[in-house]
C-alpha cells in the first residue's frame, strides 16, 4: 500500500523505534525507505567566548552523517535498501524541511517518532511530530517514545 516512505530520524531512542517500524514495513510491503536527518541552524551571540562557529557546524554535520549510517546499516542487516539524504534547515523550520522533502520524493507515508512532550517543555521545545501532522499532505504515522 505504501510504496515511499520517509523517516525521519535524530538519533534518539524514539527515532529508533520509528526505524524499527519502518523497517517492518519495508519487509512485509516492499516499501522504498528514504531516511532523513536535518540539521538545525545554530544561533550565537556571544562574541566574548570565542566560539569556533565553522568547526560546530562541521561537528553537526558529522554527527548527523553517523546517525544516517548507522540507521543505514540497520536497514541493510534487515535487508531492507534504503536512501539517506542529510538536509540543512537554511532558517526554515525543521518541520517544513520534512514535509518538503515528503513532496520532493513524492513520499506517500512519514513515519516519525514523537517524545510526547506536554506542558511547559513541549511550549519551550516544540515539537516537530507535531508540526510535521500539521502541514502534512501524506499519512503520518507517529511513534510514540517508551
Amino acid at each position: 500500500m505504501y510504496q515511499r516512505i520517509l523517516v525521519p530520524i535524530d538519533g534518539s531512542a524514539t527515532s529508533e523505534r520509528a526505524l524499527d517500524e519502518a523497517i517492518k514495513f519495508a519487509q512485509q510491503q516492499n516499501s522504498r525507505i528514504e531516511l532523513v536527518h536535518v540539521l538545525e541552524d545554530i544561533w550565537y551571540f556571544d562574541n566574548e567566548n570565542y566560539l569556533n562557529y565553522a568547526e560546530l557546524v562541521q561537528t553537526m554535520r558529522y554527527s548527523g552523517e553517523k546517525i544516517l549510517a548507522q540507521a543505514q546499516n540497520k536497514f541493510l542487516q534487515a535487508g531492507v535498501m534504503v536512501d539517506i539524504r542529510l538536509l540543512e534547515a537554511q532558517g526554515e523550520r525543521v518541520a517544513n524541511v520534512i514535509i518538503n522533502e515528503a513532496k520532493n520524493s513524492l513520499a506517500d507515508l512519514i513515519i516519525i517518532g514523537t517524545h510526547g512532550r506536554s506542558g511547559f517543555s513541549r511550549m519551550l521545545m516544540g515539537s516537530i511530530a507535531e508540526g510535521v501532522v500539521r502541514m502534512a499532505h501524506i499519512p503520518i504515522l507517529l511513534i510514540r517514545g517508551g
